[in-house]
């Protein structure tokens, strides 16, 4: 008998094979495919006909896997034609590897036991309404938003509405933005439910993910808590999905295969018809205005838990003090500081800059140290010595000859985490001091780090923006946002949206346990009212007037973009190609296409980028004409078509 195989590759149709064995769809089989063995899922469409006559293989086997079920199938088709990616490159995302792993034996799974010890925890009366809002239709598809400021206890919550799921059988899958995020988070997992959840993200080994992709496939695993692939798994029996920090702009998969998580979340608790909950402190622009229609289902939870006080916000004006020279603290910060050490409180200096500076110059020749691969500025790493870019991983040493005699003087222009550092070792030399940034916080030590933290034994934190997601630091009464003029500073249309829930998150690391707490702004331009606004409690009237904005000038949420890049190694090949292919698809496709123009950043790791916008309304004709007409543009060698359907990132 005949049958359809999708195979994990760059191809969007599935090949016929035949087999003696009955199969059925969504049955995992090893197939031949050229002179390997691979493996495949029998898919529910055949390969649409063509009229070469070939020789049809025969199926292997089929392997001790639990099939796929059909509503996964369906999500994985719909999401191959709305991110305009190969089906088979959709299905890559399920497979370990390209490979699907074979049942194991049930006592390999015994440290994912899913038995619920009771616990001494109750809610506060909103926490309940919030928990009886959310649990009022949880048999079926519908997305509930719990919005709550910054440690009301959000998390407590969804474990209530987690818990009789788990009672029943069904797994759960809780979607967090950042890896550094987990290992705090399974604590609170454990401590609250009494067993070990699966984690799931790009550090767990090889043979762990094989034991927890059998175990969910299987079904024997009920809970995985993990990062954007995560939600890619082949869950037997998903009753449920949580993205915490739904925001979040690293839910965002801007290389290989581009999606949106959250978006794809909501997608696939639609095709499995589960209920999905998003949580934040403050929604995204797209979710406020999904709310706004009554698209989404909300609650709100307004205090803090056991009433902790959300912290006072004070302003330095840097105009109004002298700073010492390759100095970036002014002397009433290092007053303010002082007091909160006093008191027993941590400390947080704040400045989304990682290494020690973001420019390099010569004193002699004036030429800066920019990336040979992209047209970026290299960072300096003190700490490793080391001239590093953070787009291509390119690394040099400081060591150059000049072009007016001898070698380079370098002068380091602007501070980063490891210059603020240096700094605040010198302002308090008898401080336990850690730098928490990605560079810092993703090693094998970074679990010890974090628990010095929450014990108080680190007094004083230097930060990027990753300690502003969903840590949870009892002492932490202070702190000093060193430049908001720099960081405030956007590009791009999210800009004021990402500086709204960074500042609110930032601020909600202050005073979770009920001690008095302030964040201090230092800014040379005394701009009270940009600061009062993206600190206030009630976040919807700027995301209103956000919104207002962005109705007016026909962008998302009110409609749809897609961008496309263009890139290659020759600049002038690649300029004509780009209006080659615009004349050829501009009048061919359902919306308005905008550009050629050369990318912001438009040299990465040796190749040139060019980049078109294409807008029209949130419907799927967009991809649906691109599709059609992309195959049919033929692109010279070297140049090379990527597509990302609802980009965040302008680069």
């Amino acid at each position: 008998m005949k049958y359809p195989i999708l195979l994990p590759n760059i191809f969007n149709h599935p090949f016929t094979y035949e087999s003696k064995i009955n199969l059925k769809v969504g049955d995992f089989v090893l197939v031949p495919f050229g002179k390997s063995k691979i493996t495949g899922i029998v898919w529910n469409e055949f390969e649409k006909n063509n009229n070469k006559k070939f020789k049809i293989k025969s199926v292997l086997r089929k392997l001790d896997v639990s099939p796929l079920k059909k509503n996964t199938i369906n999500f994985l088709n719909w999401f191959a034609e709305y991110n305009l990616i190969p089906k088979g490159m959709a299905l890559k995302l399920i497979l370990l590897s390209s490979n699907a792993i074979e049942k194991k034996e049930k006592k390999i799974y015994e440290p994912f036991d899913n038995k619920i010890k009771k616990n001494s925890i109750k809610l506060s009366l909103s926490q309940n309404k919030s928990l009886e809002k959310m649990n009022s239709s949880n048999k079926k598809f519908r997305v509930h938003v719990l919005q709550g400021t910054t440690g009301s206890g959000k998390t407590l919550v969804y474990f209530e509405a987690l818990k009789p799921l788990i009672e029943k059988g069904f797994q759960g899958l809780i979607l967090l933005p950042e890896i550094g995020l987990t290992s705090q988070f399974e604590q609170k997992f454990l401590e609250y439910f009494g067993f070990n959840p699966a984690i799931w993200h790009s550090g767990i080994s090889k043979k762990k993910k094989e034991i927890i992709w059998s175990g969910i496939s299987s079904g024997e695993i009920k809970i995985i808590i993990g990062a954007r692939s995560s939600l890619f798994l082949p869950f037997k029996q998903l009753g449920i999905i949580i993205v915490d920090e739904e925001h979040d702009q690293s839910f965002k998969q801007d290389e290989g295969v581009t999606y949106n998580a959250r978006d794809m979340a909501i997608s696939r608790a639609a095709f499995e018809n589960i209920p999905i909950n998003l949580v934040t402190a403050v929604p995204s622009i797209e979710t406020f205005e999904n709310i706004k229609k009554g698209k989404y289902e909300v609650s709100r939870l307004s205090e803090r838990y056991k009433n902790a006080a959300l912290p006072n916000f004070e302003i330095i004006n840097l105009n109004d003090t002298k700073l010492e020279k390759q100095s970036w603290l002014s002397n009433k910060i290092i007053e303010k500081v002082n007091f909160h050490l006093e008191k027993k409180d941590q400390v947080l200096f704040f400045l989304n800059r990682r290494g020690f500076s973001p420019n390099v110059i010569c004193n002699k020749c004036f030429t800066t140290c920019s990336c040979p691969n992209c047209t970026i500025n290299l960072v300096y790493h003190k700490k490793k010595n080391n001239l590093l870019c953070h787009y291509c991983g390119f690394k040099s040493n400081l060591s150059r000859d000049c072009v007016k005699d001898g070698k380079c003087e370098f002068i380091f222009s602007g501070p980063g985490v490891e210059r603020i550092s240096e700094e605040v070792k010198r302002k308090f030399p008898d401080k336990k001091i850690e730098i928490f940034s990605s560079d810092t916080m993703n090693k094998k030590d970074s679990k010890e780090k974090i628990q010095k933290i929450i014990n108080n034994e680190t007094q004083i934190l230097v930060g990027t923006q990753l300690i502003s997601k969903g840590f949870h630091f009892p002492y932490l009464n202070c702190i000093v946002v060193v430049d908001i003029d720099l960081s405030s500073q956007g590009h791009d249309l999210r800009g004021a949206e990402k500086n709204l829930q960074l500042y609110h998150q930032l601020s909600g690391r202050a005073g979770r346990t009920g001690k008095p707490a302030t964040v201090y702004f230092q800014t040379y331009e005394n701009n009270s009212k940009m600061i009062y606004e993206l600190t206030n409690e009630n976040p919807d009237i700027f995301l209103d007037r956000e919104l207002e904005i962005r109705k007016k000038n026909k962008l998302p949420p009110y409609q749809r973009f897609i961008s496309l890049i263009l890139t290659g190694e020759n600049e002038n090949k690649l300029e004509k190609e780009a209006f080659t292919f615009k004349n050829f698809i501009e009048n061919k496709i359902e919306g308005k296409i905008l550009g050629p123009v050369n990318a912001p950043l438009f040299r990465l790791k040796k190749k040139f980028r060019i980049r078109f916008l294409i807008r029209g309304p949130k419907s799927m004709k967009m991809q649906t004409s691109l599709a059609k007409i992309i195959p049919k543009f033929k692109f010279s060698n070297g140049i090379k078509l990527s597509v990302d359907v609802d980009p965040i990132n302008f680069n």
